[in-house]
């Protein structure tokens, strides 16, 4: 017999894909014990205590239902309390999955997620993974999942072709497996990537960091023709230039002493030594402007996300002779 799931669940923190996966478990939960469940997903900010009533209310049919209430930490006091009151008494074959960042504005919104986790929610923690040693576990794990093993040559060549974001890092290490057998290491990582490196978002930074005007705009030309998402370049090209600034503001060192100092791994700060050459603290304090504006214009505060790369990347090339 299917157990029923948890009726109520508490999901927290900021990365993305990792929240994705929670509310799916939740509803795979559901649908286990009731094929017929669906989901609505709803943002506080567009919910009211009556609309929120509706949405929990039993139905007459008994269909299991997930209710995912997004952004709570945007929470009003007037709804928190309608939540609270609703948790209290959770209705028959509903799923209720609170997302909350962490932090919160209002007093409500702060004092959720402790309300919720007395009233005896289920927790899953999705915390943004920041740290190169958190994705490189990351890596370790998506690859365990499918089936198949990495070693550590190919665990860096797949980081640092691939980057940071963990959707392309899971479908690069889920499509690794497939195409492997189940054995991935440098070789197959160089293998996957030949041809697709130089369309990515870590290429466009590359080639502007290095102060190559022409080979920066063309790879930014073809990633924006593939479709690569602009909030992807325009992190690459931050986390590039922040890279140079951190490892140039430590001296110059052995990488592999560095690394703890800075939380990165060696062969990061060894690259980035390399790129700092010809860089000096005018341009990279020009360079942290630039990527600062960039990462609000790609994120709606331009009109024009793909002129607002192609400045970016120019002023990122410009800066370079700055001393």
């Amino acid at each position: 017999m299917t157990t029923a799931p948890a009726p109520l669940h508490l999901v927290t923190g900021e990365e993305e894909l990792l929240i994705e996966r929670a509310v799916r478990a939740s509803l795979d939960a559901a649908k286990a014990a009731d094929p017929t469940a669906d989901l609505t997903r709803m943002r506080v900010s567009d919910l009211t205590p009556p609309v929120l009533a509706e949405l929990v209310s039993p139905s007459l049919f008994a269909e299991g239902r997930v209710i995912v209430l997004e952004s709570a930490q945007d929470i009003s006091q007037e709804l928190s309390d309608a939540v609270l009151a609703y948790v209290k008494v959770p209705a028959e074959g509903i799923v209720l999955v609170v997302v909350h960042s962490g932090g919160g504005r209002s007093k409500a919104a702060k004092a959720l997620p402790g309300a919720l986790k007395k009233a005896g929610a289920e927790i899953t923690e999705c915390p943004k993974l920041t740290k190169p040693a958190e994705r490189e576990a990351f890596v370790r794990n998506e690859v365990r999942r499918v089936g198949g093993k990495i070693d550590a040559a190919g665990l860096m060549a797949l980081l640092d072709s691939v980057g940071s974001d963990l959707r392309e890092l899971s479908s690069a290490a889920t499509q690794l497996v497939a195409d492997t057998g189940g054995a991935v290491d440098e070789q197959a990582v160089r293998r996957y990537h030949t041809g697709r490196a130089d369309v990515t978002g870590f290429a466009v930074a590359e080639k502007a960091v290095a102060g190559d005007r022409a080979a920066a705009m063309e790879s930014l030309q073809w990633a924006m023709q593939l479709g690569v998402p602009h909030v992807l370049v325009a992190d690459a090209l931050a986390d590039a230039v922040r890279t140079i600034a951190r490892v140039s503001a430590a001296g110059r060192g052995n990488p592999n002493q560095m690394a703890g100092e800075l939380g990165m791994p060696p062969w990061k700060i060894r690259k980035a030594q390399g790129q700092s050459r010809g860089w000096g603290q005018d341009g990279l304090a020009t360079a942290m402007r630039v990527v600062a504006r960039l990462n609000a214009e790609v994120k709606g505060a331009a009109a024009d996300a793909n002129y607002a790369l192609q400045r970016a990347v120019l002023d990122v090339v410009a800066a370079k002779g700055d001393r």
